[in-house]
């Protein structure tokens, strides 16, 4: 009997099979984690102090702070959407809580839930006016950004008489609502601060939502292609709403932290961190167009920034320098993550 052999069939013309390498290239964190290894060998060679445990685990630290809040940021940017108002309303967070309770001498976790109530009916509010009248999520929250932040400074000053919240330390609720917000432990010598925890919790839930959910693939349709999504039935507005709300969630977190550890606040604090957010989402693989990127990509993008932020000043140099770097980093970002978006387009059509 003649054995009949059977040819694999050739690839459809048009098409590129891709090999390892560009499979991996495909992921979106793929170009920060290779950057995140290059800075990191980078600051071991030039700061003797940067090889330490501690130095480690405060480079952690300072990157779960920008890192929590990025979470939801970059969910929203692959949604489609853009958030400025996120660095002041970590404050706005902070501030409500400590004047809710200094001025009506409520217990600290009801201020902390009041609180938590007027971050959610902001991000409700920004989503609802971007869906309801069209007009682009910048723009939107951009005057949200300048309301929060004169209304920081305005109730504070009229409520404490000067521009930062009084001492809450000793109201009921500040010693327990502390150990959830801002507590820390010992590893040996290292102190590591409970936010590093919190952090990972986050963005282990991002990525589970976005990989493995139905909202996740929500979130990907409506950053992509809006239309398209709503016309296969879609939520969008409800989406968009939600990943709002989800980004002031994480805001409010962050505040409370901040007001746990320091007892007071600076009314005009948070002005500019919107952008460390939009960066370490940008640098962690997420197009400013929507529709791609993930949560892991974004918290090795905060990481890059704690590394960045804190290596400078262990290696002895002028931290002034801090933020022409993150221009950089920030152009460069972006031109990886085109490369990246082709190679990915490449291998959905293999």
């Amino acid at each position: 009997m003649t054995q009949t052999t059977v040819e694999a069939p050739a690839p459809p013309a048009g098409r590129v099979r891709l090999g390892l390498s560009n499979r991996l290239l495909a992921r979106p964190e793929i170009g920060a984690l290779v950057a995140a290894i290059i800075i990191f060998i980078f600051f071991l060679i030039l700061a003797p102090s940067f090889r330490s445990a501690e130095s480690f685990f405060t480079v952690l630290y300072q990157s779960s702070v920008i890192g929590i809040v990025a979470v939801g940021v970059g969910l929203l940017m692959i949604g489609g959407e853009f958030d400025l108002s996120a660095g002041v309303i970590v404050y706005t967070a902070g501030l409500a809580n400590s004047m809710f309770c200094w001025y009506f001498g409520l217990n600290m976790w009801v201020g902390a839930a009041l609180s938590m109530i007027l971050c959610l009916a902001i991000g409700f509010l920004n989503g609802f006016l971007v869906m309801r009248t069209g007009i682009p999520s910048f723009l939107i929250t951009l005057g949200t950004f300048f309301v929060l932040q004169g209304t920081n400074l305005g109730v504070t000053k009229l409520v404490t008489g000067s521009v930062s919240s009084t001492d809450v330390s000793q109201i009921a609720g500040y010693d327990s609502l502390g150990k959830i917000f801002a507590s820390s432990f010992k590893i040996g010598p290292v102190t590591v601060w409970t936010t590093v925890l919190w952090w990972i919790a986050f963005v282990a839930v991002a990525a589970w939502v976005l990989q493995r959910t139905r909202v996740g693939n929500w979130v990907f349709a409506v950053g992509g292609a809006p239309d398209s999504a709503r016309a296969v039935g879609v939520p969008v507005v409800r989406t968009k709403i939600g990943l709002f709300m989800a980004v002031s969630f994480l805001g409010w977190f962050v505040g409370m932290h901040q007001l746990y550890r320091f007892n007071t606040l600076q009314a005009g604090g948070g002005v500019g961190n919107e952008f460390l957010y939009i960066i370490a989402a940008v640098v962690g693989g997420t197009l400013l167009t929507g529709g791609f990127g993930n949560a892991i990509g974004v918290a090795i993008g905060a990481f890059i920034f704690g590394m960045t932020s804190l290596g400078i000043i262990y290696a002895g140099w002028d931290p002034n320098w801090f933020k022409a770097f993150l221009g950089i980093m920030l152009l460069l970002a972006v031109l990886v993550n085109l490369y990246v978006k082709k190679v990915s387009t490449m291998r959905r059509a293999d």
